[in-house]
């Protein structure tokens, strides 16, 4: 679970027998969008009171992107900006309010899910605690600190000057973003497992601009009382706009696999290519998104695009998830269609 962990004077934690100081963060009852805000300037050492910071760490049911707040309570937890008082480097502090045994449980799963893993194209954990005061529990996620933020971030910074991401980009994001998954999958208590909450708010970018996964959050479906609780949990915590057809009306012994993330992961594409979601529009303007999903989309017409490209998003987004590539067949034709090696610089963003 962790070492002991003590809340100190001035502003600092020490978590680990490592301090940590408060950069920024939230009070009790400070209600913001439950999603963090974006770089809006150049990072040059700390944060002033005004600037505006991404942790990307967020728990969303039907948002669309993230708001312009310095940092944000996602309805069941914080994040606060906290500097390594013995490295000096910044990190992501997410304090998970736990009201009963169930969100203790969780927690502990969710920190047990990144301990899981050292891949780059994934969040690591850097130190977990469970703080108790009183009848009151939070979980502490020390997280890594991504100044660049998010993808969305980025395709909205990009938008905002009238571009895109070039197709070298989107292919060596997504080629990572499906290492991360492949990854995941490759658990094998996991692999029975979707994702679910794919989208580009939960994809940080690194120093490199590499995509790296922070939502390990999983499922499974066996029975009519599992796939209940799946539809009720994907309605509460999958950005509908990103969930997968299956998702809607989630049937007993049901099919949900890695293929639920390749539709979702579709969608992501889709956003890198055209700078927002497929079916952002149908949400935004009140019509039934359960419904839209259901017939195979229309994909826009883009010099800027391969057919290559196209057919691959194509492939993703077909309604039936027995129809979609498993992710080593993504992986196999991302990988072909990489620029050459000369160039592989210039695919970073």
């Amino acid at each position: 679970m962790g070492h002991a962990l003590c809340v100190c004077s001035r502003g600092t934690v020490i978590i680990d027998n490592k301090r940590y100081l408060f950069i920024q963060k939230l009070g009790e009852g400070f209600l913001l969008e439950p999603h963090l805000g974006r770089v809006s300037a150049k990072w040059e050492g700390h944060p002033t009171p005004h600037q505006e910071i991404s942790l990307g760490l967020s728990r969303v049911g039907d948002d669309h992107g993230p708001s312009l707040t310095p940092l944000a309570h996602s309805g069941f937890s914080y994040v606060d900006l906290v500097e390594g008082l013995h490295d000096g480097h910044f990190y992501a502090l997410k304090r998970i309010l736990c009201h009963e045994q169930q969100d203790r449980e969780e927690a502990q799963r969710e920190a047990d899910r990144h301990r899981l893993f050292n891949h780059p194209n994934i969040l690591r954990l850097v130190a977990y605690c469970l703080r108790e005061r009183g009848a009151k529990h939070e979980a502490w996620l020390l997280l890594p600190f991504f100044k660049r933020g998010t993808l969305w971030n980025e395709i909205e910074r990009l938008k905002d000057k009238g571009n895109f991401l070039t197709e070298d980009q989107i292919l060596w994001l997504l080629l990572g973003i499906c290492r991360g998954l492949e990854a995941i999958h490759a658990k094998a208590f996991l692999s029975r497992d979707a994702r679910r909450d794919l989208k580009p708010t939960n994809i940080l970018l690194g120093d490199e601009g590499q995509p790296v996964l922070m939502d390990l959050a999983c499922i499974n479906v066996e029975g009519s009382r599992q796939a209940l609780t799946l539809q009720d949990w994907a309605a509460q915590r999958c950005t509908i706009s990103y969930r997968a057809p299956e998702l809607f009306s989630v049937q007993s012994h049901c099919v949900i696999d890695e293929r639920t993330d390749v539709w979702s992961l579709g969608c992501v594409l889709y956003a890198m290519m055209f700078g927002e979601g497929p079916y952002d529009m149908v949400f935004q303007k009140g019509d039934s998104v359960a419904l839209a999903v259901q017939n195979q989309l229309s994909i826009p017409q883009s010099p800027r695009h391969s057919s290559a490209l196209r057919q691959l998003l194509a492939s993703m987004m077909t309604v039936d998830p027995h129809q979609r590539p498993h992710i080593p067949l993504l992986l196999s034709q991302l990988e072909a269609l990489q620029p050459p090696a000369p160039g592989q610089h210039t695919t970073q963003i």
